[in-house]
């Protein structure tokens, strides 16, 4: 019988095998790739996951990571595979291993973007070795541009034992919906790339699921069509309602969820405030410490030298890079970049970046040294 979290997903679980044994069985020159689509909740950690328990045999190395969703930053897969892991051994330099793992005491930006990325590339050769090796990129739609960038090159490095598995959201819901497109259609184009799409259960699925969970009651037809238009199918929304009416018969399933609690009106709120004089006289000085920034200004006016430095930051350039590649100075570089930093309400240099993608604002070719 198939288990509850993964009830109509037999023929993926089959197919990411396959994949899995061409890895075992050295029948590629590159890695396998498969890259699994679907909204939030369709299982596409759970199907990686029951995947990964079945590869027989187990992999030699598993290299797993996802993008930090607040604060993307360069790299982010790879720093998050990093995390914990022992790096001493590694044949690579120190100081940039400590600036592709992100740790607080790495030098400020020494090497160029496309040095970076062949050493990016060469950190998961190595962690990899002689393999079998799995390794899985979760929330591909919320990553970096450079962790973009360096999962299409490892999808197509030669003599890479590995099989290499993308999670990820439609490209419509990625953080920069341009770049998803490009590295999706990339990993799709590896010759023998699997993919797969997760929709929502089906109807005659989510009574599955029913009979398995109340194997003593056999929930009705009536009942399951019932679940499945509240659910609308998705397994995230379905394990849900199963946990909330935990200990009670399936006809609990279709109770309508409690009220949700009423908001405060502005009166009830000004007293609160008035009831905490305290908190009330110290919160402006809060605010003025910390002025919030606007959450995606669409009109930021930018000087036509402001564009010039934004694009190079869309490149991967350094502040070095762009002073070369538009001929001036690293200082007015540094201060048109804080300038950026200001008018896109961008927190690091990266979601700069992703502000311009996404308005496609142009970008010069990068430069290396």
């Amino acid at each position: 019988m198939m288990p509850v979290s993964m009830v109509g997903r037999a023929g993926e679980l089959a197919e990411l095998d396959r994949a899995w044994s061409t890895v075992v069985d050295s029948r590629r020159s590159a890695p396998a790739v498969a890259v699994i689509t679907g909204e939030a909740g369709v299982g596409k950690s759970l199907l990686v996951a029951a995947a990964l328990e079945a590869f027989a045999p187990r992999p030699a190395v598993v290299l797993s990571g996802a993008a930090r969703v607040h604060s993307p930053a360069p790299y982010d897969w790879l720093a998050a595979v990093l995390t914990g892991r022992d790096t001493s051994g590694l044949d690579l330099p120190p100081d940039a291993l400590a600036w592709l793992a992100q740790q607080p005491t790495a030098p400020r930006e020494r090497y160029a973007p496309g040095t970076l990325l062949r050493l990016a590339v060469r950190v998961v050769r190595l962690l990899v070795g002689a393999g079998p090796a799995l390794l899985v990129v979760e929330d591909l739609h919320a990553l970096d541009p450079a962790s973009l960038n360096l999962v299409g090159e490892l999808a197509t490095a030669a003599d890479l034992p590995a099989l290499l598995v993308v999670a990820t959201r439609p490209a419509a819901d990625a953080v920069a919906p341009d770049l998803a497109v490009r590295a999706l259609a990339r990993l799709c184009g590896v010759r023998g790339a699997v993919r797969q799409h997760l929709g929502p259960l089906l109807p005659a699925e989510v009574a599955e699921v029913l009979t398995q969970v109340y194997a003593d009651l056999r929930p009705s037809g009536r009942l399951a069509r019932a679940v499945w238009r509240r659910t609308g199918g998705n397994p995230y929304a379905l394990t849900e309602l199963l946990a909330a009416h935990a200990g009670q018969g399936p006809e609990a399933l279709l109770r309508p969820p409690p009220p949700a609690p009423p908001a405060r009106s502005t009166a009830v709120a000004r007293s609160a405030a008035v009831a905490r004089p305290t908190a009330a006289r110290s919160a402006p000085a809060r605010s003025a410490a910390v002025a919030p920034r606007p959450a995606d200004p669409v009109d930021a006016e930018l000087t036509g030298r402001e564009i010039e430095v934004l694009g190079c930051l869309v490149a991967g350039m350094s502040n070095k890079q762009a002073a070369r590649a538009l001929g001036i100075s690293v200082r007015t570089v540094t201060v048109h970049v804080s300038n950026l930093l200001r008018k896109t309400g961008s927190a690091s240099r990266t979601e700069a970046a992703i502000w311009a993608v996404r308005r496609r604002l142009p970008a010069p070719t990068p430069v290396d040294g």
